[in-house]
């Protein structure tokens, strides 16, 4: 196919105009003048006005009416917003996900929180011959499962009522089915990081889960570490839980979050 002339000009039209958004960008959203603006890329002042006009008809810049400098958009939000929305959970912790698997050699799973249940959405199984009674599509209630819990800790009232009214009927012999001492044990979720499930979904597993935050800081979903009690002793959960939370942390800032805490430094190897 034959390029001509216009199409050309209007390719570099488009790039310089994609550049004076990237700058403003690169400016961590500050106010620039626009003599800087030119100096800067290397154009004059009337090019980086035509090349704004339609960046600022589509809200992606804004100029003030005062000062006349420029600086991001709203559109330039509702444009990142999108994008962020957009992310599948699944494709952005696949790999999160078995990196964690090969560090701890043990079964992982990755959940969706669908009130008052989780859903399992990924599994990445141990390389030993017990296999876990969950599987991809399943549903397990939150109030039993760590990686319920791990979500629950991170959300208000209402839905913590919900569960409540949705009932807590014993699984195991385990199971926490006291409401006070479930929200007792979800303030303790919120100061350590992570979550424990100690045989109370499965007799004889011991899971441990941390909350994934999307782009608006909301708990959504948990990945867990799970095996049997004879593997994952007290002790071995204390080792497990600060990987957990580091790699939830991981996944949860490619989805856009802020809301990563100290116990969250550095990644899985």
């Amino acid at each position: 196919m034959t390029v001509t002339p216009a199409g050309r000009n209007q390719s570099s039209s488009l790039r310089r105009a994609l550049a004076v958004l990237g700058y403003l960008r690169d400016n961590a959203g500050r106010p620039v003048p626009l003599t800087r603006i030119a100096e800067d890329l290397g154009m004059s002042k009337s090019t980086v006005l035509r090349l704004s006009a339609p960046l600022l008809e589509e809200d992606l810049l804004a100029r003030d009416h005062e000062t006349g400098w420029f600086r991001l958009g709203h559109g330039s939000l509702r444009l990142g917003q999108a994008y962020l929305s957009s992310i599948d959970v699944r494709a952005v912790a696949a790999e999160p996900l078995r990196r964690l698997q090969r560090a701890v050699r043990e079964t992982c799973h990755l959940v969706l929180y669908d009130a008052p249940d989780v859903v399992y959405i990924d599994k990445v199984e141990n390389e030993h011959n017990v296999r876990m009674a969950s599987r991809v599509g399943s549903r397990a209630p939150a109030y039993c499962t760590a990686v319920g819990k791990a979500v629950l800790a991170w959300l208000d009232e209402d839905a913590f009522r919900l569960i409540v009214e949705a009932g807590m009927p014993p699984i195991t012999e385990k199971t926490v089915t006291d409401p006070k001492a479930l929200r007792a044990e979800l303030e303790w979720i919120r100061r350590r990081g992570y979550s424990i499930d100690d045989r109370e979904n499965e007799p004889e597993v011991r899971c441990v889960a941390a909350a994934v935050f999307d782009h608006t800081d909301q708990a959504v979903a948990a990945l867990s570490v799970s095996g049997l009690t004879s593997r994952m002793t007290p002790v071995r959960v204390r080792e497990v839980g600060p990987l957990v939370v580091r790699t939830a942390a991981e996944i949860s800032r490619i989805l856009g979050s802020t809301r990563h805490g100290a116990a969250a430094e550095g990644n899985v190897q």
